[in-house]
């Protein structure tokens, strides 16, 4: 009787690693910053386990947008990595978390997202179809401009300053994340 029991329960124990296993298996993820990005989790979810985003976390937590980026969506997010936060002048990253900058430091993180779920597909053809160019609405309200160079797709902001995105199509439960090399701003 105790060797049924004991064959059940690793029985039991096998099918539900399986199960698991298959599950995982199903799920394709996408590595950034050292972590896998799983697509059944959302934006935040995923971005907090990134070692590459940790300024990008604390900016969307300072600017109180955990909980819009956590939402529905979906959403599309060009994702600037730490070292490009690192490419902007000294005391930048600082001055902007500060409490009382939370309008602007709001206003340059949804600069970096835009409305609806666009993979790189859908931008090239975007860009493809503008004849080189794709307009790209954002939700500040500002434009960004997506192009290609050669196999790789860059935005550039209204300042005319570009970012290459270096990993594309990170699925998210409510979107996408393209991580990008630089931060792009609105208009001054």
């Amino acid at each position: 009787m105790r060797t049924t029991n004991f064959f059940k329960t690793a029985f039991f124990a096998l099918t539900l690693f399986a199960a698991t296993n298959l599950s995982a298996q199903k799920e394709k993820t996408v590595t950034v910053g050292g972590a896998p990005m799983y697509p059944s989790k959302n934006i935040i979810q995923n971005a907090v386990n990134s070692k590459d985003h940790t300024t990008l976390v604390a900016a969307v937590k300072a600017a109180g947008l955990v909980e819009t980026l956590e939402g529905k969506g979906p959403f599309t997010v060009f994702a600037p990595t730490n070292a490009a936060f690192d490419k902007l002048p000294k005391g930048t990253v600082e001055t902007l978390l500060k409490p009382e900058n939370k309008k602007m430091l709001q206003t340059i993180l949804t600069y970096h997202v835009v409305a609806g779920k666009m993979n790189a597909s859908d931008i090239a053809a975007a860009i493809k179809k503008g004849g080189g160019k794709a307009t790209l609405k954002t939700v500040s309200g500002g434009t960004l401009t997506a192009w290609m160079k050669g196999s790789d797709l860059y935005i550039t902001d209204e300042n005319g300053k570009s970012a290459k995105v270096t990993i594309a199509d990170v699925n998210q439960s409510n979107g996408v994340i393209h991580v990008i090399d630089a931060v792009v701003t609105p208009k001054s």
